[in-house]
């Protein structure tokens, strides 16, 4: 079937459209390279050591990248469920955790994930966008799906795909692909338990085929308005679509309007709601080396002393929330109120990592990556920055999506950048530099404000600008604005 004109407005739901060619982010890599620290706990799979198994993965994503990317989509379900239909309804064959919310929906699931497999369960996440490989997205026990099996997934269903690209009006996009390979991995594995992250909304999302007995909504803020809506009361009509009749909803701290229309939802499908400050929650949080320690109060009871390897207030919110969603999926609750185990509760949470959050990826100075791409995003990274580093001087490298509030992320971050470097990555989505400059110069003034179009060079002219003088010693660099600024900024920096 031909590839049809797109009638409809271009969005970001995740922002994955890189330039297929990177030759000048790996070309530009040598000397960051050289220079970059060589700091353990990277949870992104490289390019496949064989040279086989590298091309048919990369046969496969020159075939993802035919579909409409995950900025075009038609509002509807009806594509991924007659792929799921042909499958033999995999999606089914185990019960699933299912995550909406503005931000901090990557992290809940991995906090999640981690604490499913600490108690022994064999988990699938689906997650996205991805920082640096496709592969990121299907995840099996913990860890990106290997690039072979990966590659065989896709080929086992794409006779299936071709039949449903021949039946309906529109092929099915990229997103819904991964969807169905991620379903088809997860039911092969087998998984116990699926942890499944939408991509935009709800309602009408390619992952709303499952029927989560667990609904997890992170905060609701506002991203996407052109398709979900001006207001969080509106947004959250379409995310309110992935609670489903009968099952426990776990609700992160959200604006009164949005929390509102969340409640009404439960009450529409009988579902049972657990709020965050009232049956759930962060009792106490301190900064640590490496993160920080909490005390959470679950739905049944408190968890002391848990050490969180991850930065900022928000990820301790994200802790809690991932918590009282395990224990719902365990059946804990007010009529059933007991405590998981303690030392696997922090088992699981000392060994959760995020990368491109708050992730440091060199040291002297250090490089912190944030995939921050909204003003709450943004707000929620200054306020972990501050709070965790303590750096004498920070410099910003900024490459964000022209589709974005790109003034409204700069001016987040206007008050803890010394100086911002502004530039741009490879995604044709990727807001002009000149432009990002004449709205960083508006925010920061003329004289902090330095234009480099290159990536490499953003990274090599903030690191200098840390180092330049001796009495900033402790000054550090912040690379944000997109995920795939940050993707990018790993590989330059030798992490891919």
């Amino acid at each position: 079937m031909s590839e049809q004109p797109d009638p409809f407005d271009e969005i970001v739901d995740a922002e994955t459209d890189r330039d297929p060619d990177l030759a000048v982010i790996e070309a530009g890599s040598r000397t960051l390279r050289a220079q970059a620290g060589s700091l353990q706990g990277d949870a992104v799979p490289a390019r496949p050591a064989d040279p086989e198994v590298d091309k048919a993965l990369r046969e496969v994503e020159a075939d993802l990248a035919t579909r409409w990317g995950e900025t075009k989509l038609e509002p509807s379900v009806s594509r991924i469920a007659a792929l799921m239909d042909l499958l033999g309804e995999p999606q089914h064959a185990y019960p699933s955790i299912h995550i909406t919310g503005t931000n901090g929906k990557t992290s809940t699931a991995r906090m999640i994930e981690s604490l499913l497999a600490a108690f022994d369960l064999r988990t699938g996440r689906y997650t996205s966008p991805h920082v640096q490989s496709v592969t990121e997205r299907i995840s099996l026990d913990g860890s990106p799906i290997e690039a072979e099996r990966f590659v065989e997934t896709y080929n086992d269903i794409k006779p299936y795909i071709e039949m449903v690209d021949a039946q309906q009006e529109f092929r099915l996009s990229f997103f819904e692909v991964l969807t169905g390979m991620a379903y088809a991995a997860f039911a092969d594995a087998p998984v116990d338990v699926a942890v499944v992250e939408v991509g935009m909304g709800g309602s009408w999302d390619a992952t709303n085929v499952i029927d989560g007995s667990v609904a997890v909504i992170t905060p609701i803020d506002l991203d996407h308005t052109d398709r979900l809506g001006e207001t969080p009361a509106e947004i959250a009509v379409e995310k309110a679509g992935v609670i489903k009749q009968g099952a426990a909803v776990i609700l992160a701290q959200q604006p009164v309007d949005a929390a509102q229309v969340m409640l009404k939802k439960a009450v529409e499908v009988d579902a049972t709601v657990a709020r965050e400050g009232m049956e759930f929650g962060v009792v106490a949080r301190e900064v640590a080396v490496g993160g920080q320690q909490v005390t959470l109060r679950g739905l049944g009871g408190e968890y002391e002393e848990i050490f969180l390897p991850l930065y900022g207030a928000h990820q301790a919110h994200n802790a809690a929330v991932a918590l009282a969603a395990v224990e719902a999926f365990f059946g804990i609750g007010s009529e059933h109120a007991r405590t998981l185990d303690m030392d696997t509760i922090r088992k699981a949470f000392a060994s959760v990592a995020s990368p491109g959050r708050l992730e440091v990826v060199r040291r002297s100075p250090t490089v912190v990556l944030d995939a921050a791409h909204n003003p709450a995003g943004a707000r929620a990274s200054a306020d972990g920055i501050t709070e965790s580093f303590g750096f004498s001087r920070l410099i910003g490298v900024v490459g964000a999506s022209g589709d974005k509030d790109v003034r409204g992320l700069l001016e987040a971050f206007e008050p803890i950048f010394a100086e911002v470097v502004v530039t741009q990555n490879s995604s044709h989505r990727s807001m002009n530099v000149d432009e990002l400059a004449a709205v960083a110069v508006e925010v920061f003034g003329d004289d902090r404000v330095v234009v480099e179009p290159r990536l490499d060079d953003a990274l090599e002219a903030a690191i200098t600008l840390a180092e330049e003088e001796s009495e900033f010693a402790g000054a550090g660099v912040l690379v944000t604005g997109s995920v795939i600024t940050v993707g990018e900024a790993r590989l330059l920096l030798g992490r891919g």
